[in-house]
């Protein structure tokens, strides 16, 4: 469904040189045809994490991790939010951990119970933002939270930024405005 948004993504990936998380999620969400919401989200957010990871000196193997995460992420329906309580930011950044350490199913290893533990994190600083449902603010918080814990738990000096929001006229059905942390102070 969106071969020609991966293509992108997995070249900007590959170019980008920041270790800031947020600052290659912007360049992603720039890319032609990105919608403001949208389970693309399943695939980008992910995207940047390991991108920033690489830059940052971790062994990712960006290709092979971002063929295992596109695949992954393109299993998950929009709006899994909503219906099934589980934000597709969430779950990418779980899943670009989980394909940079080749966890599945069965793993028994300390990496499954990252991957868990990660994505429990950004649920939880997510469910305290509240909905609608905004892309977005999903993408910038789960990042900022994988940030905070690949450096914890890994060492990787990953940093993310501060985002400002430059999309909500966009999203003006699902803006929570100023009870956004990402929403500007004058917009």
């Amino acid at each position: 469904m969106y071969e020609d948004i991966q293509s992108a993504a997995a070249k900007v990936c590959a170019e980008s040189t920041s270790t800031d998380p947020i600052a290659i999620a912007k360049r992603l969400m720039a890319i032609e045809g990105v919608p403001v919401n949208g389970p693309v989200h399943h695939l980008l957010d992910g995207a940047a994490l390991l991108a920033a990871m690489r830059n940052a000196g971790a062994d990712v193997d960006l290709g092979a991790c971002l063929g295992e995460l596109f695949e992954r992420g393109s299993m998950m329906p929009g709006a899994i939010c909503g219906r099934w309580g589980v934000c597709g930011s969430a779950a990418s950044v779980g899943a670009a951990l989980s394909a940079w350490r080749g966890t599945g199913p069965m793993s028994g290893d300390q990496y499954y119970a990252d991957n868990l533990e990660l994505t429990s994190r950004v649920l939880a600083e997510e469910a305290k933002l509240g909905g609608p449902r905004c892309c977005k603010r999903n993408a910038f918080t789960a990042l900022r939270v994988a940030s905070e814990f690949v450096r914890e738990r890994y060492g990787i000096a990953v940093h993310a930024s501060m985002p400002v929001c430059g999309y909500f006229k966009a999203n003006k059905n699902s803006c929570i405005r100023d009870r956004c942390p990402y929403y500007p102070s004058q917009p």
